[in-house]
């Protein structure tokens, strides 16, 4: 019995240990976190997370089912990777357009008016979207990510749900801690400070566009 505990909770720190790591590293769900996080507040990074969380809970049942082997082809990932790429340009491109009219308090008011008029202007959604349209999303978890589960599955069904607790623990721990620092910090924006930030995460966005792009010609050409 102590054995299986030290067993499990291996795969639960080393899980959440990998996981934060790989939070932490800047991306297209940071930047998405930190624009909400300006509308919504606090709760904008575990709605994204809990996006995200759905998406992965379904890929890693899939990965288990043998869906893995049929993404791993170049052909797959390089159109994952071109997908990425055009959603990541519209995104960045609507931040960049809105700089020039959008406040605090009237962006605000315009997306309480305006919320359903998008799937993407809800974070859940956006959640599972801005995840599945990272090509190294899908490439973390065909290696990295497979690794975990072949390891996780030998312990049976628990194995696997203490990996994938420790896991999207350390993206709710991460992106909420982005999300609540941003909220707290909203007193002290300006409406130009506001508008730098969705300027800086537009263009960062497009940049990841084009990296997004460089990978998908990247892959196409292995094939």
């Amino acid at each position: 019995m102590f054995e299986q505990i030290g067993i499990y909770s291996g795969i639960f720190v080393t899980s959440f240990i990998v996981a934060l790591s790989g939070a932490m590293m800047p991306g297209p769900l940071l930047t998405v976190t930190i624009t909400e996080s300006t509308k919504r507040g606090a709760w904008a990074g575990p709605l994204l997370m809990v996006g995200h969380s759905i998406l992965e809970f379904v890929f890693i049942l899939l990965i288990l089912f043998g869906l893995g082997e049929i993404l791993k082809q170049d052909k797959i990932l390089s159109g994952i990777a071109f997908f990425g790429s055009a959603v990541l340009l519209w995104m960045g491109l609507g931040m960049i357009k809105s700089v020039k009219t959008i406040t605090l308090l009237g962006d605000e008011k315009k997306f309480v008016n305006n919320r359903k008029s998008s799937l993407l202007k809800n974070p859940i959604i956006a959640g599972i979207v801005v995840s599945l349209s990272n090509p190294y999303w899908t490439v973390w978890w065909l290696t990295i990510g497979l690794a975990y589960i072949l390891m996780s599955v030998k312990f049976g069904i628990v194995g696997i749900a203490v990996f994938f607790v420790g896991h999207i623990l350390a993206d709710f721990v991460w992106y909420t801690f982005i999300s609540t620092s941003i909220t707290f910090g909203k007193k002290y924006f300006s409406d130009k400070l506001y508008k730098g930030v969705i300027g800086f995460c537009g263009v960062f966005l497009l940049l990841f566009s084009m990296l997004f792009f460089k990978a998908g010609f990247d892959y196409l050409l292995k094939t």
